[in-house]
C-alpha cells in the first residue's frame, strides 16, 4: 500500500504538532520543510528566560484571552488545553510546573531540553527534516521549493506534488527567526486580515530628562485605555516608549483608540491609595516642597520623574490637579513599534475561508495552522498553546481528508 505523503511547511510549534500527530499513523509519510538552518528557532529564542508554554487558569477563562471572533479556536484549544499539554511534556521527560500567576513552564526553564526531545521523537518516528527548504509558491498541494546553501544562495529550485499540505508558516514578527509573512503572496484577495504588530512595545517621545530611565520599570501601576479595560503590572521605560506584559496586554485596546496623533494610555501610579487619601496628605504637608511629598506618598524616583514629564510645571503648586494626575496621568502615544520587533502578529487567514478541519475552501487538500491565522492573543501561554492545538486541529483535519485510520 503507498504511503500518503503530507507536507508541512514551517517547523515552528503548529508544524511540529502537525508532524507529532500525522507520524503516529503508518500509513502516511510526512515531510517538514523548514527555510532556516534549524526547527523551532522562536520557541527557543522564547525559551531564553524560561519558556512559558501555557496556562494554568480556568479554561473558560483561558479561551476569553484570545481575540478571535470564530469558537472554532477555543474548540482546537478545548481539545489540546494546558493538562493535555503538561502531558505531552512528560511524555518527553519534560516536568513543568505552575507558577506563582499561573504560568506554566517547563522544570529546568529550558526549552533547548524540550526542542531536543521533541525532535528526536519526531526523527525516530520518521519525520523528515528538509532545512534550508523554503517554499515560495503553493498551487494547491504541489509546492515549488528552494534549497539554499550555508550561505543562502540557492542551489536548487524544484516541484513537487503532495496528497496533502499544512501551511505553518508563522506570522510576522522576528523575519530572522523565519516568520517573514511571504506566505501572504500565496492567498488572493479577501481571503486575509492584514497583519499587524501584537505583543508590542508603545511609542512616547521622551525629553532627555527621562533617558537616565531608560530600562528602569514604573512599578505597581493600573493602566488603561479604556476604562473598563484596565490592569495592573510594571511598565519599562524604553529609549522609543513604553514596554513590558501590561502594556502588551493593552495592545488591543490602544489599536481601537488609535487615530492619527495616537492614543492616551493613562496611569493609576498610587492604585493602593484613593484620590481622597493623596489629597489628605498633600493638605497636611503643603509647606513641603513637592518631591518631598511624593515621597511621603510612596512615589519612588521613576514614578516622580514619569509625573513631572508628563504634567505642565504649572499644576506642580497646585496639590488637587497633582492627587489628581497621579491617579490619572495622561501619557500621550505615538504609535507602535515596528511588526518585526512584535512578539507576534494578529491577522491572517480568515476563517471564513476555512472549514472547521482548517482546510482552504478555495483548495482540497491544502490546510492552515498556526499563527498565520486569523487570531490573536496576548503571552502568558496562549500563544503557544493556540499553536500547539491548531496544528493538532489540522493534523487530524488531513487524515479525515484522507481517510486515513489509526493503524
Amino acid at each position: 500500500m503507498n504511503k500518503k505523503h503530507i507536507a508541512i511547511v514551517g517547523a515552528g510549534a503548529a508544524g511540529l504538532m502537525a508532524a507529532e500527530v500525522l507520524s503516529s499513523h503508518d500509513d502516511v509519510m510526512v515531510s517538514v520543510y523548514e527555510h532556516k538552518p534549524t526547527a523551532a528557532r522562536k520557541i527557543l529564542m522564547a525559551g531564553k528566560t524560561g519558556l512559558n508554554i501555557s496556562h494554568a487558569e480556568p479554561l473558560n477563562q483561558f479561551v476569553s484571552r484570545y481575540l478571535v471572533h470564530d469558537e472554532r479556536l477555543a474548540n482546537y484549544v478545548q481539545r489540546f488545553d494546558a493538562n493535555a499539554i503538561r502531558a505531552w511534556m512528560l511524555g518527553l521527560g519534560v516536568e513543568s510546573f505552575v507558577g506563582s500567576t499561573g504560568r506554566i513552564f517547563p522544570t529546568q526553564m529550558k526549552a533547548s531540553v524540550l526542542v531536543r526531545a521533541w525532535l528526536n521523537r519526531l526523527s525516530q518516528a520518521g519525520v523528515a527534516f528538509y532545512y534550508r527548504h523554503g517554499c515560495i509558491d503553493v498551487q494547491g498541494t504541489t509546492l515549488t521549493l528552494v534549497q539554499s546553501d550555508q550561505k543562502g544562495e540557492v542551489i536548487r529550485q524544484f516541484s513537487q506534488d503532495f496528497d496533502a499540505v499544512i501551511l505553518a508558516c508563522g506570522g510576522g514578527s522576528y523575519a530572522k527567526l523565519g516568520s517573514d509573512g511571504a506566505w501572504q503572496e500565496w492567498f488572493g484577495d479577501g481571503q486575509l486580515t492584514s497583519l499587524y504588530p501584537s505583543n508590542v512595545g508603545v511609542l512616547k517621545d521622551w525629553s532627555p530628562f527621562i533617558e537616565p530611565l531608560y530600562g528602569q520599570a514604573i512599578k505597581r501601576v493600573k493602566a488603561w485605555v479604556q476604562p473598563q479595560h484596565s490592569h495592573q503590572g510594571d511598565i519599562i521605560i524604553s529609549h522609543y516608549g513604553l514596554e513590558s506584559g501590561l502594556i502588551y496586554r493593552l495592545n488591543h485596546t490602544m489599536r481601537q483608540a488609535m487615530n492619527r496623533e495616537g492614543f492616551v494610555l493613562h496611569l493609576d501610579l498610587l492604585p493602593n491609595k484613593s484620590l481622597d487619601v493623596i489629597i489628605k496628605i498633600f493638605q497636611q504637608n503643603k509647606k513641603q516642597s513637592l518631591n518631598t511629598v511624593l515621597k511621603k506618598l510612596g512615589l519612588d524616583k521613576v514614578k516622580i520623574a514619569v509625573l513631572r514629564e508628563c504634567t505642565n510645571k504649572t499644576d506642580w503648586s497646585d496639590f488637587i490637579k497633582m492627587a489628581n494626575h497621579i491617579k490619572d496621568l495622561s501619557i500621550k502615544c505615538t504609535g507602535f513599534r515596528p511588526i518585526d520587533e512584535a512578539i507576534s502578529t494578529g491577522g491572517g487567514v480568515k476563517w471564513s475561508c476555512l472549514d472547521d478541519d482548517l482546510q482552504c475552501l478555495h483548495q482540497a487538500g491544502l490546510f492552515c495552522a498556526g499563527e498565520m491565522l486569523d487570531w490573536d492573543a496576548p503571552t502568558g501561554g496562549y500563544l503557544l498553546t493556540a499553536c500547539f492545538a491548531t496544528g493538532r486541529a489540522a493534523a487530524h483535519g488531513v487524515l479525515r481528508f484522507l481517510d486515513v485510520k489509526k493503524s
